[in-house]
């Protein structure tokens, strides 16, 4: 009988044991999606005070809205856009060259405060919080002078360059009727690479930003003519994390003054030799 009595305390205290162990996980586990959640209702981006850095992350291959100048430093028509906005909101200029295709790691990373260089809003309305468009463009194919290519059509069974995760790319991507006809489509990793095979016929065209190619054709002194047909029509925007309105509505305002007094158009006129932004038109 006292066997049989202490079989059964030994069972109940077990059982009690066991029961408070599944309670305290049951608790722990509640605790931590309360804290989850709570992180996420609180989660917030804080706004930059005089003084901060403002961090503009940009392809450093991509002239001429941001590349490396003759000097070895940074510059181009968007990053001079970027560092007159830090000079009226008192912030520290810093730019910081990214790989384009871990551009979203980057910026939701918070390595980065914005993407800005050239960046295509189309097609990604809703991965990033935008700032108004600045400047319209077009995705267009440049090929050499003496080629014989003069439309969409003369690209059957040639090779094209396209950059990778570009807004030539995508839309590529959905014009399957045209890019089919292609012999070869390549992705390269920058527009650098891709002018230097049209210039030593490893390529016969390459597809990319108007804004871009004109730029690089004058700088270049390059025999290259830009077809007349273009892939896709797009705008250019600032490309903040999303949710981060805060910081979007700063610099969106700043970019409205400096249309307003006249600072856009003489960057503009800088770059392109005339003003072709679109804030305030």
């Amino acid at each position: 009988m006292k066997k049989r009595l202490a079989m059964l305390l030994a069972l109940l205290t077990a059982s009690a044991l066991l029961a408070a162990g599944c309670g305290g996980q049951g608790g722990d586990a509640g605790e931590e999606e309360s804290g989850g959640s709570a992180d996420k209702e609180t989660a917030s981006f804080e706004e930059k005070q005089e003084g901060d850095t403002f961090t503009v992350g940009f392809d450093q291959n991509f002239p001429p809205m941001g590349f490396v100048g003759d000097d070895g430093e940074y510059t181009g028509f968007d990053l001079d856009l970027a560092k007159e906005v830090c000079e009226r909101q008192g912030w520290e200029f810093v730019p910081q060259p990214i790989a384009w295709e871990t551009k979203d790691a980057t910026l939701n990373s918070g390595e980065i405060d914005c993407i800005w260089n050239g960046f295509t809003m189309n097609g990604r309305e809703d991965e990033y919080t935008w700032s108004d468009p600045y400047l319209d463009n077009q995705q267009v194919f440049v090929v050499r002078s003496d080629s014989g290519i003069q439309s969409e059509e003369d690209l059957a069974g040639k090779i094209v360059d396209v950059q990778t995760e570009s807004s030539a790319q995508a839309a590529l991507d959905d014009n399957p009727e045209l890019a089919d006809t292609f012999g070869t489509l390549q992705v390269i990793p920058d527009y650098d690479t891709g002018f230097m095979e049209l210039e030593s016929g490893a390529v016969d065209a390459v597809a990319m930003d108007i804004v871009v190619a004109s730029y690089q054709i004058e700088s270049r002194g390059a025999d290259f003519t830009i077809l007349d047909e273009s892939i896709a029509s797009e705008e250019y925007g600032i490309g903040f994390a999303k949710g981060n309105e805060a910081l979007r509505d700063t610099v969106q305002a700043t970019l409205e003054e400096m249309a307003a007094d006249g600072t856009m158009a003489e960057i503009s006129e800088k770059w392109f030799g005339e003003d072709i932004t679109t804030i305030g038109k």
